[in-house]
């Protein structure tokens, strides 16, 4: 499948980008710069070092970094205050640069975009439930073009319909996801941005299941012959 719809195209580098997130901060005390410090995460990122610990201990392994970054005197941020500024973001809002940055790097979309929740790992804290988030992933870029936030007080549902809301027109993209996007709601709005749906049916729907059994039945053998999934590995992943 060739997608023929031509997206906006987004200038710039991604730290040129990361220059426009607001920083929740007051102006006193700024010693270090916000992009500097995405920065500092991004270059940490990229060499595996994800925890605010080790991007403090990456950065102050790099002597000439500090300086590049802005940083005053060149000195590194401690985890504590890496772990401080990364709390006060909008994560929303990193997100909607993020994937609008990525689009602008694939300017003629994906062909597969696969819309899946989960709770990130370690963001637990005591009795604070963890970060729960709703990814649409592009298979073809091996990337997440964009992610929600699954409030507490609502489902990947309603997220469902504000993370469609964000992503760039999805001219010829086929959306994948499980049963809880398999909603009215949801499947009109993929298809207003452009885009087909191929999604998980349960029992979540009415007699949305049987009525698919019921239709593939009778072709059963012929156009349609039965296929069986097998899993893949250890994960939630299956093949037919």
């Amino acid at each position: 499948m060739r997608l023929q719809t031509r997206r906006r195209t987004c200038p710039g580098s991604l730290v040129e980008r990361l220059a426009e997130l607001p920083d929740p901060r007051s102006r006193h005390g700024r010693q270090y710069p916000l992009v500097g410090l995405l920065t500092l995460c991004l270059v940490a990122a990229m060499g595996g070092h994800t925890t605010p610990a080790a991007i403090s201990q990456f950065g102050r392994r790099q002597k000439r970094l500090g300086h590049a970054l802005g940083f005053k005197n060149g000195n590194m941020p401690c985890a504590n205050t890496i772990a401080g500024r990364l709390r006060k973001l909008d994560p929303d809002h990193l997100d909607r640069i993020i994937g609008d940055w990525r689009a602008g790097r694939h300017p003629e979309g994906w062909e597969h975009l696969a819309l899946d929740g989960r709770q990130l790992r370690g963001s637990r804290d005591g009795e604070v439930p963890g970060a729960h988030r709703l990814a649409a992933y592009a298979p073809g870029a091996a990337a997440v073009v964009a992610q929600m936030t699954v409030e507490a007080t609502t489902n990947e549902h309603k997220a469902a319909l504000r993370l469609l809301g964000v992503l760039p027109p999805l001219g010829g993209t086929v959306v994948i996801g499980d049963a809880i996007c398999t909603q009215p709601d949801v499947c009109a709005a993929v298809q207003q941005r452009g885009g087909d749906d191929t999604l998980y049916a349960k029992s979540n729907q009415g007699t949305l299941r049987a009525d698919l059994e019921a239709a593939f039945a009778t072709a059963a053998g012929g156009d349609f012959p039965p296929r069986v999934t097998a899993p893949v590995g250890p994960g939630r992943g299956h093949r037919m």
